[in-house]
């Protein structure tokens, strides 16, 4: 299971829309030096993806959860946005270069048949009414997320809530 932190943004019934927090693996965005992500992500804007998930841990607006995706159904996408139309370009471009001999026309031949790749894997993905198949629902609220603070030595610790129980002794 692949977990991303989410934030509960609407509560609707058994649903809720959750919006992943965006988080980097070297903690160096906004400052002026790093790896130039921050730099990418100013330029083209670091867009937040909202979907929807059950509420099966009964989470409220503005907690924050851990979300759950299945590896299977992550790599089944992976196959069909990026591998299907890859071998659709390269059979169009060696289909083009064995009968044609003509390195423009097995350019264009290749552009085709990423194209049409493109086109399978879109009408393979929706419906006779034309809407888009549910891939949304494959996302699963797992846990509330536990806050999690450093200290000076960099060492992550996890805060626990501490109840206060008044208890009467008798």
């Amino acid at each position: 299971m692949i977990e991303e932190y989410a934030v509960v943004t609407s509560c609707v019934n058994s649903r809720v829309t959750l919006e992943i927090e965006r988080r980097t693996a070297c903690s160096l965005c906004g400052q002026k030096r790093g790896c130039g992500n921050a730099t990418w992500g100013k330029l083209l804007g670091h867009k937040s993806h909202a979907f929807e998930a059950e509420n099966s841990i009964h989470a409220n607006v503005g907690d924050s959860v851990v979300v759950g995706i299945d590896e299977h159904t992550m790599l089944n996408s992976v196959f069909l946005l990026y591998v299907l139309p890859l071998l659709a370009m390269l059979i169009g471009a060696v289909l083009a270069d064995s009968f044609l001999k003509n390195e423009f026309l097995v350019i264009l031949s290749a552009a085709l048949g990423l194209v049409l790749g493109f086109l399978w894997v879109k009408r393979y993905l929706t419906r006779k009414n034309g809407q888009y198949l549910n891939t949304q629902a494959y996302a699963v609220i797992l846990r509330h997320a536990e806050d999690v603070v450093s200290d000076n030595n960099n060492v992550q610790i996890t805060k626990t809530t501490v109840f206060n129980v008044d208890v009467k002794k008798s």
